[in-house]
C-alpha cells in the first residue's frame, strides 16, 4: 500500500492534535501548567512514539491538590 506526502502529513498532524488534547486534559490533573504539558506533547508527537511516551509519562504521575 502507497501512502502519499499529503496522507502521511495529515495522519502525522491528526495525531499531533490528538496527544496535545489528551496531554491538556492530563495536565489541568497532574501538573501546575497544563498549557506547558499541551504543547510539549504537541511538539514530541512529530515521532508519535514520543508522543505516546510522554502520555505514559504523564498518566503515571500523581494527581496534584488543589487549594
Amino acid at each position: 500500500m502507497n501512502f502519499t506526502t499529503v496522507q502521511l502529513g495529515l495522519t502525522v498532524l491528526a495525531i499531533m492534535v490528538v496527544i496535545g488534547a489528551i496531554s491538556y486534559y492530563l495536565g489541568l490533573r497532574k501538573t501546575q501548567t497544563p498549557v506547558k504539558a499541551s504543547a510539549l506533547g504537541f511538539v514530541f508527537s512529530v515521532i508519535p512514539v514520543l508522543g505516546i511516551i510522554y502520555v505514559l509519562y504523564l498518566a503515571s504521575k500523581e494527581d496534584i491538590i488543589k487549594e
